[in-house]
């Protein structure tokens, strides 16, 4: 199941992504989220600094948009919570197929970052599909995940 998106999303800038830079964008952040293992999660912010030239924002709206076969589940926001939607039963899903992965939430419904956070894909395959390095992306050479505290 995806949580389908609505047509006319909006960049940052509050300008609309047009479809013919959206879908490889798009292709790209689908890709990289299809990486992370059940158990684990990453965030908006760490999809988007891997996938470079997008923002966090952005990935946030391709996984409003996503096919079924992209475990949308698996990205969260950068407090390691759930990201309110404005469906309620959206993010109840998404909490209920990260538990049945394993993932814990404490009391406050946030995730332990530290402890299940994807530390990304490695430095060959980010070469070989013609991702920026993390040398690249400005982070150290071998910090492939971005520090996000």
């Amino acid at each position: 199941m995806s949580i389908q998106g609505g047509q006319g999303k909006k960049s940052d800038s509050g300008r609309s992504i047009s479809t013919s830079a959206r879908e490889p964008l798009y292709a790209r952040i689908y890709a990289i989220v299809r990486l992370i293992p059940a158990g684990q999660v990453a965030t908006y912010g760490q999809i988007a600094e891997i996938v470079g030239g997008c923002t966090a924002r952005m990935v946030g709206y391709a996984m409003a948009a996503c096919p079924d076969d992209v475990p949308w589940q698996r990205v969260v926001n950068a407090q390691g919570k759930v990201s309110p939607r404005t469906d309620h039963w959206g993010s109840e899903v998404q909490r209920l197929r990260l538990i049945e992965e394993g993932v814990e939430f404490d009391a406050d419904f946030r995730i332990d970052l530290e402890h299940v956070r994807w530390s990304g894909p490695d430095r060959a395959w980010l070469a070989q599909h013609g991702y920026p390095l993390p040398e690249e992306r400005r982070l150290p050479p071998d910090d492939v995940q971005p520090k996000l505290f």
